[in-house]
């Protein structure tokens, strides 16, 4: 019975006792070890910038980052005002460009869907710039977790376009970064294929830590 009792607790600790990647939650996110279908982009202006990123795909809206949507030297445009839960100010820059746009205010889907209307191709969604130093230690800024973007409970939107959640801390340090340069955005490929990259080789951003 102990070696009973002991050989489960071994398996357990190997973790052969949890759900599936996709079972595996923290305050709605996800643990980016266990995030198995990521889409990643990169930055190639400007130099400060120069890290590839990951985002997590809207699992219930929009379409998907695929083979049919690659776009190479696409400009990343923040939205003004930067939730994006009305016709955004700068509609007219985001026209054929990705917009990146802050979580809350409204839903996912909503934001998705305004972006859409000013003729953005993709939509990439981070967390909130928070100011207080003690908001900084808030979870949401975890270099692990990813937020399941879902539509809204009385969701009427059609999107057609794709729309993903970055890493909490890497939407504020892009925005942060063009503000500083006085940039109005940012030059990606999207999608990069890392199908045969090691997670540990990849040009990670140098302030995230995983």
């Amino acid at each position: 019975m102990l070696f009973t009792v002991m050989i489960l607790i071994a398996w357990i600790a190997c973790g052969h006792g949890r759900g599936s990647s996709s079972d595996v939650y923290s305050t709605n996110s996800h643990s980016i070890e266990e995030i198995g279908n990521d889409v990643f982009f990169e930055i190639v202006h400007p130099p400060e910038l120069q890290f590839t990123y990951r985002v997590r795909p809207a699992r219930s809206f929009g379409t998907n980052f695929n083979s049919s949507f690659s776009e190479k030297n696409i400009a990343l445009i923040p939205t003004i005002p930067s939730d994006c839960c009305g016709p955004p100010d700068n509609a007219d820059d985001l026209f054929g460009a990705v917009a990146l746009i802050e979580r809350g205010g409204c839903t996912f889907d909503k934001k998705t869907a305004n972006a859409e209307k000013a003729g953005a191709k993709a939509v990439i969604i981070s967390d909130h710039i928070l100011t207080a130093e003690r908001d900084r230690n808030s979870p949401m800024w975890k270099d692990y977790n990813y937020v399941d973007m879902d539509a809204g409970a009385d969701s009427s939107f059609d999107i057609n376009i794709p729309a993903g959640f970055l890493l909490g801390k890497n939407g504020r340090m892009i925005r942060d970064t063009l503000r500083q340069l006085n940039l109005p955005h940012a030059i990606i490929n999207i999608p990069v294929n890392l199908t045969f990259t090691p997670r540990h080789a990849y040009n990670r951003p140098t302030w995230v830590h995983i």
